[in-house]
């Protein structure tokens, strides 16, 4: 895996912390060159700085993906800083508002939809027409079972997430044949600070989680690297899950 993304240039959104930190940390491990986004631009510079205190090559910069403009920079200074742009994880999210419907907030509900679907359209109309012109690029859409299966409380979440898996679909017709590999992929119910708020929240099933059954954050990622590479060609188009007992088998996990 390491030979195949040396040299490899990834865009990671949500890089701060959680999933987005740990793919971007082990992306530049296997060779890759990183460009870390979130809202928090110190918090993000600090971990581009400690991969690039390790070996790796890594830059950053705060951006907030519901701002369009912002991110058209963010890939214009990752070309330009890095020499191009091979890999999108497309991992920017957030969970609140938790709510049920009826009593919800309707800007926090529409904030939840800009950040986690029009925020996620943002960075591939950004990305997009740069890989076609060069022929290819990777593209994971970080999705969930809550695209699939409603929760109490997740109204957003789940509308969000759904509205991604749609795109993901979409991304894969309009690009057949054009070398674009575009995933999405549900990493389970991992040890996050997304998690700490859903169990505060003591709404809907996965609140009742116990910490210590959650799944870890290296698991996961060592699913989305995956992806990455030439292993996951069979799975182009398609939601992999961190659930699923045969693609844990294939990356090496136990069901």
């Amino acid at each position: 895996m390491s030979s195949e993304l040396k040299g490899k240039v990834a865009l990671v959104t949500g890089a701060s912390k959680g999933l987005g930190e740990g793919a971007a940390r082990a992306l530049a491990t296997a060779g890759a060159s990183v460009m870390l986004v979130a809202r928090d631009g110190a918090l993000v510079a600090d971990v581009a700085r400690d991969i690039a205190s390790k070996g790796g090559r890594a830059a950053a910069m705060a951006c907030d993906v519901s701002d369009y403009a912002a991110i058209e920079t963010v890939v214009a200074e990752t070309k330009a800083r890095l020499g191009g742009l091979d890999i999108l994880v497309n991992n920017a999210g957030v969970i609140e508002p938790i709510a049920e419907l009826a009593s919800s907030d309707p800007k926090s509900w529409a904030q939840n939809i800009t950040i986690n679907l029009v925020g996620a359209y943002h960075v591939v109309r950004a990305v997009l027409p740069y890989m076609l012109a060069k022929g290819g690029g990777t593209i994971v859409n970080v999705s969930s079972g809550a695209a699939y299966r409603p929760l109490e409380g997740w109204s957003a979440y789940c509308s969000g997430k759904a509205g991604l898996a749609m795109m993901t679909r979409a991304i894969e017709l309009e690009t057949k044949g054009k070398g674009i590999r575009v995933f999405g992929f549900s990493p389970g119910t991992i040890d996050t600070d997304m998690q700490v708020k859903i169990r505060a929240s003591g709404m809907n099933m996965i609140s009742k989680i116990p910490r210590a059954d959650l799944s870890p954050v290296e698991h996961a990622v060592r699913g989305l690297v995956y992806l990455c590479t030439r292993a996951g060609d069979d799975l182009i188009g398609q939601d992999a899950s961190m659930r699923d007992e045969a693609f844990r088998g294939r990356i090496g996990l136990a069901a």
